[in-house]
């Protein structure tokens, strides 16, 4: 079966509609492997918590998106928990939902790296 490209692009409801938001956090080392493979993060919103590890794959010849995403439904901010590899834990507290974030271990948020 064949689709065209206008056919999927139009069946994809838009983010723009969407009362749930939502974080992508990209991770970066610098006391750990500078991948951050291996770091936790927890994300508390609204009275729930979602958690993640950073893996580099899940089975045999595979690989994972190292950015982390979180949907946190109607929650409009959240506090982001990192435990790096090296032992080290950050806090973030209050942070506005649906954007990119990237950490550095040791350094919190950078602004105005590009987000890849």
């Amino acid at each position: 079966m064949l689709f065209s490209i206008e056919a999927v692009s139009r069946s994809k409801p838009s983010a723009a509609t969407s009362a749930n938001h939502w974080l992508r956090i990209r991770l970066e080392g610098a006391r750990s492997n500078r991948s951050a493979i291996g770091s936790r993060v927890l994300v508390r919103y609204g009275g729930k918590v979602q958690g993640q590890e950073l893996l580099s794959q899940s089975s045999f010849l595979s690989s994972n998106d190292p950015r982390l995403h979180f949907g946190l439904a109607a929650a409009t901010t959240a506090d982001i928990e990192v435990h790096w590899p090296s032992g080290l834990a950050e806090s973030i507290k209050s942070v506005s939902a649906n954007q990119l974030l990237t950490l550095r271990e040791g350094a919190g948020q950078v602004k105005g790296r590009p987000f890849r």
